[in-house]
């Protein structure tokens, strides 16, 4: 009898535990369906926002699978797609990544980030990323030709990062961004911010939702001797210089929302399943898919990861007729190899991506990782 009355209040125990956890997960994905459409994608807004190059994801690990991390990645990865995956840094991780960008067009994205745990439950990040256009000839109106010179266009974003574990299921982070374009003789500063949540449930901490919104903040504009002309007046023939007032610009914010699963065969054997939704506000949304499968054998863990990028148009020949909005071609894949170094385990990896397009040979990105535990 007494047997019996403890095994019921087992399996009460039980189905009280399950019955949490799918409320927890029902409630999440209520946020999520939520959020989603209090701000969606507008097609009538593309190309209307200022400093796009926020929206190229700079680490090779997220690339790879379509960036469709906002519930899996960790570390400085998570920078891109949800800032609370950094509270899940095991203690220091230092990261350089170069894309080559469109292949074939010049233009490079180079990124270094430094992630420290200073707490138990807080990690603090920084990272650069300077985007690169080449050399481009000086024109003037009475030059179009150029001969006279060179500039090199830049932008470049400076990330400061904090996540904080407030429970073992829930974990937060936020992001500021200070942000510099320039050419020759013209510049613009702004700043941006991202915040971000991470929910963790499942018997083996395996399911996993997330909710980030980026690159939110003030209008930027440009200002600077670029602007300005010279003229001359009419009645007294004098010059002056007249500066022109350029428009001021918002940034591409967006809504990341996503969810993942890990299936864990082994200790060492495990495949993650990632779904996102971006909720874009100057352009079409996206859906994003990812899985990546792991395996340690010996000293050295390998990664062989995929994913696809759907928006509207992506499937389209042209950009007129069929809406098309992206050189992307949606799908992207990648490979990690990590080796594991003393009794700390201790991961020094070399990881690569790529990203199709319809134009140019592709996007490629290589990246070096140091994780100490």
């Amino acid at each position: 009898m007494i047997w019996t009355i403890f095994n019921l209040w087992l399996l009460k125990e039980k189905i009280m535990k399950i019955n949490k956890i799918i409320n927890n997960s029902i409630a999440i994905a209520g946020l999520m369906l939520i959020s989603t459409s209090a701000i969606a994608g507008n097609g009538d807004r593309i190309g209307s926002a200022g400093a796009t190059e926020l929206l190229i994801n700079p680490w090779a690990r997220g690339i790879s699978i379509g960036s469709s991390g906002v519930a899996s990645d960790i570390g400085l990865s998570s920078t891109y797609t949800n800032i609370a995956g950094l509270a899940f840094t095991p203690k220091t991780e230092i990261m350089f990544d170069r894309t080559n960008w469109l292949a074939g067009a010049n233009i490079n994205v180079n990124t270094a980030g430094l992630a420290q745990r200073i707490s138990e439950t807080t990690v603090f990040s920084v990272a650069i990323t300077s985007l690169s256009y080449g050399e481009i000839d000086i024109t003037t109106v009475n030059q179009p030709e150029g001969g006279i010179g060179t500039f090199k266009p830049r932008a470049n974003s400076f990330n400061v990062g904090l996540a904080h574990e407030f429970s073992q299921s829930i974990y937060a982070g936020f992001n500021l961004k200070v942000i510099s374009e320039s050419i020759a003789n013209i510049k613009g500063n702004g700043v941006g911010f991202d915040f971000g949540i991470r929910y963790v449930t499942g018997e083996q901490d395996n399911i996993r939702f997330g909710i980030a919104l980026k690159n939110v903040g003030p209008t930027m504009a440009y200002s600077g001797d670029g602007l300005a002309s010279l003229i001359q007046y009419s009645e007294t023939g004098e010059l002056a210089s007249l500066e022109q007032r350029a428009d001021a610009f918002e940034l591409p914010s967006l809504l990341n929302v996503g969810a993942a699963y890990d299936f864990n065969f082994t200790e060492t054997d495990k495949l993650t399943l990632s779904g996102s939704f971006s909720a874009n506000s100057f352009s079409y949304d996206q859906l994003r898919i990812g899985a990546d499968y792991g395996k340690e054998i010996g000293n050295a863990a390998f990664h062989l990861m995929a994913g696809f990028v759907y928006e509207k148009g992506i499937f389209g020949k042209t950009y007129v007729v069929d809406g098309r909005a992206t050189a992307l071609s949606g799908l992207t894949a990648g490979l990690s190899v990590d080796a594991i170094v003393g009794e700390s385990r201790n991961n020094l990896g070399i990881q690569y991506a790529y990203q199709a397009v319809n134009l140019f040979s592709g996007i490629h990105t290589i990246g070096l990782a140091i994780s100490l535990n």
